[in-house]
């Protein structure tokens, strides 16, 4: 997962430096594969990754739980750059990206710092869950 967080990283940073160059055309079309690869992503986490853990854990309201208000934090910052894209605001497109950025830099570096590990070491069989989430 956290190979997927970088896939998602660079195409978000070819969207931003399309429409700051003034290419929106190409700024949209990246910015919809990205927004459509991190949804993929929150899903897999939120679908298989997240009750695999707490049904191995029985932990339901810890770190699962904040990554899941998170992504709904994020969820919301896409839908108002999305916005952005119908009106073609530079300014607000890349306030807001730059808004998102943070979060999501902050939310993977708990997900790759503390909650992966702790995953890798309470569950199992972490390769067939990986192999489940590739699906």
């Amino acid at each position: 997962m956290a190979a997927h967080h970088k896939e998602c990283d660079e195409l978000f940073v070819i969207a931003e430096a399309s429409v700051a160059n003034g290419d929106w055309n190409k700024g949209i079309t990246q910015w919809q594969e990205f927004s459509a690869e991190l949804e993929e992503h929150f899903l897999r986490e939120e679908n298989i990754l997240f009750p695999e853990f707490e049904a191995q854990t029985g932990s339901v309201g810890g770190p699962t739980q904040m990554m899941r208000i998170e992504h709904e934090q994020m969820r919301a910052l896409v839908n108002e750059i999305n916005k952005s894209t119908v009106d073609k605001d530079s300014d607000q497109f890349l306030g807001l990206c730059e808004t998102l950025m943070m979060t999501m830099q902050q939310h993977n570096m708990k997900e790759e710092q503390m909650l992966y590990p702790m995953i890798d070491h309470s569950m199992p069989d972490v390769a067939a869950l990986i192999d489940k989430m590739n699906q």
